[in-house]
Parts: C-alpha cells; structure tokens; sequence
C-alpha cells in the first residue's frame, strides 16, 4: 500500500503524543532534554534555548553510539526511560522522530505541536542567528 509522507505523519501523531510550548518549558524546566531534528543549517539559523541539535536523518544511530557518528552517543538520548521533547520546522519530521524512538525502547518521546514556525510565531525565545 502506497502512503504520502503527509499520511505517515498522521499515523505517527496517533502513537505519539504532541505537547505544546508551555508543557515544553515546563519539561525543559526539570531538565529533560529538547532535542531538534532539523537539519544543522536550520538549527543555525535559530533553535530553541537550550535544544541540542541532533538531525532526523542520524538520531536512530546516536541513541546507541552507531560506527555512523564515529561510535558516539548522544547524552540527550542516554535515558530511554524519561522523556524527551522533539521539534522540527512544522512538526511533521519530529513526529517520525519520536514514533521511531517508540519502537527504539523510549517510553515517552514527545513532540512539539506546530514544531519551531508554532513556537516562532507565539514570540518564544529563540537562540542562534534568527535570535542572537
């Protein structure tokens, strides 16, 4: 059965659960990690305070350390048991990401609603180029 990319976000945001901005802080707040899955030019270009930047395309690898990234793990994903907040541009990617930590064993991966252009447009804080 073929699938658009638009559809397999759908599916995904049905197993995983989205959280918005203030539920975000408040995480980040007790120390949970935010993780950004955009790609690093786009992370550059301004991120969430905070947020380490892992992209979509190796966070399957760094959860164990895979020869891919040089053997290395990431701290951010060094706790499966806890949760740990996603975001991408619009939500989409870190949707994939978090249903793709689900099956890795993370008990609660989450996502941010609407991802960076949500948090953008409410005015949050932004570090990077896009907030210096």
């Amino acid at each position: 059965m073929r699938q658009t990319a638009q559809q397999l976000v759908s599916e995904a945001k049905l197993r995983i659960r989205e959280i918005d901005a203030a539920e975000l802080l408040a995480l980040q707040a007790r120390g949970l990690p935010v993780i950004d899955v955009r790609e690093p030019g786009e992370f550059a270009q301004g991120h969430v305070p905070g947020a380490a930047s892992i992209p979509r395309g190796v966070l399957e690898f760094e959860v164990d350390g895979h020869p891919a990234v040089n053997g290395l793990r990431d701290p951010a994903l060094a706790h499966r048991d806890q949760p740990v907040v996603l975001y991408c541009r619009s939500g989409g990617r870190s949707a994939l990401a978090a249903e793709a930590l689900l099956r890795l064993g993370f008990t609660e991966p989450l996502s941010l609603a609407g991802g960076f252009q949500a948090w953008s447009e409410q005015g949050r804080a932004v570090e990077g180029a896009a907030g210096q």
